[in-house]
């Protein structure tokens, strides 16, 4: 005798429990689609995933319209390219950053918003011109339409609509998923012309310096409750921004560690328990530069708070950049290694204007000391620098 299964007839707790079981994003929007049960009992937005392995978004290609709404995305772990629809990363605004999924951008107005390339869901961040150092804001000052003052407070100067765009933010990280309507969210911005950390809450409506933090402004990661920053030579602060505080200021203690010298780029990275310091070393020439090596250093309490030195990353990979860094467990994922680190070109945009060459990315191999280019980015579609260059993002369904 033969027993036929109707599986589209398990039971809605059974079929979210196989569900919770699926790591891969791919794997789970399959699995819905199996039949309308399956998608009725389970989340359009999962939480239980973990990371992603991130993907690469292109920049526009050369013989792409420059307007098109469709953007690139190359997924290491099946070797394809994702073409989405994402007519908000048009040429118009600017990007600055990615972070549990989401894309920041800016725009020539003082507007600032993130969105999700999946899913499509976009959220506004308090504007530019809500920034404590801008003075004043007038759209009829054409060419002059922020006035903004100095660190000390006794110079004003102005900025048109475009620099302000292009050069006022290098990276902003978020605490969580802006899409948690259970949690409230943090975004943290570095600020490039003063080198100051500013935050802003879920809903808020301005941004808020974090007082005595301002030369903690290389990178930035969200670590165990807190955003960690650190300086040129290795120093931590660590701002808890998350927290009640009652006087209206967060609340700011540093980890004073011996000094790094050396290197030319700063990233933190979160690993497990760990905090992770990546150092990028840079072959500069006349308008032309290349990365040659990185260092990884991780955070240790020996005699006093001391960087030692990691030689080795066994299963893990890192992934840095303009992205908001992140450490993947490489067997989890095809297409992936351990002990290596790939990394996008976010030096460019604000040390060498006009630089000639290709975009500086590839991987890293840490043990080997050798860089090999990214097989998905060739010269076929991409001779040349284009902007805005490619960037990380692990992508989310919530």
């Amino acid at each position: 005798m033969t027993t036929t299964v109707d599986w589209s007839e398990l039971q809605p707790e059974l079929i979210e429990s196989i569900a919770h079981k699926l790591k891969i994003h791919k794997d789970y929007i399959h699995f819905r689609s199996v039949c309308w049960n399956w998608r009725k009992s389970t989340s359009k937005t999962p939480k239980h995933l973990p990371c992603q392995l991130p993907w690469l978004m292109f920049p526009h290609s050369s013989n792409q319209n420059q307007q098109s709404h469709l953007r690139l995305f190359f997924s290491l772990s099946d070797d394809k390219i994702y073409r989405i629809s994402l007519p908000e990363a048009s040429t118009i605004r600017r990007r600055c950053g990615s972070s549990h999924g989401w894309l920041v951008y800016l725009e020539e107005t003082p507007g600032v918003f993130v969105i999700n390339p999946l899913t499509r869901v976009k959220h506004h961040l308090p504007p530019l011109c809500s920034f404590p150092n801008v003075v004043n804001f007038s759209v009829y000052n054409v060419g002059r339409e922020y006035t903004l003052k100095t660190v000390e407070g006794d110079v004003y100067y102005t900025c048109s609509l475009k620099e302000m765009r292009n050069s006022f933010i290098k990276k902003v990280v978020f605490s969580s998923s802006p899409s948690d309507e259970d949690l409230d969210y943090y975004a943290l911005a570095i600020v490039n012309q003063t080198g100051d950390l500013a935050y802003c809450r879920k809903g808020g409506d301005v941004w808020r310096f974090v007082d005595d933090a301002q030369l903690c402004c290389e990178d930035v990661v969200f670590h165990k409750g807190c955003f960690y920053a650190v300086s040129k030579y290795g120093t931590i602060a660590v701002c808890d921004i998350c927290g009640d505080f009652s006087n209206g200021v967060p609340n700011v203690s540093f980890i004073h560690t011996q000094l790094q010298v050396g290197g030319d780029m700063q990233y933190l990275v979160s690993l497990g328990d760990e905090l992770l310091l990546v150092t990028r070393y840079l072959e500069l020439g006349f308008h032309a530069y290349k990365t040659t090596e990185f260092r990884v250093f991780k955070l240790v309490l020996k005699d006093g708070w001391m960087w030692k030195s990691v030689l080795e990353l066994d299963d893990w990979a890192l992934f840095v950049g303009e992205n908001s860094s992140v450490a993947i467990r490489a067997s989890d994922f095809e297409g992936c290694k351990g002990n290596k680190i790939y990394f996008t070109d976010d030096y460019s945009e604000w040390n060498y204007d006009g630089a000639n060459g290709d975009h500086d990315l590839g991987v890293y191999d840490l043990e080997g000391g050798s860089v090999a280019a990214l097989p998905c980015y060739t010269r076929k579609f991409y001779n040349g620098r284009r902007w805005p260059p490619p960037i990380w993002i692990t992508p989310s369904l919530h």
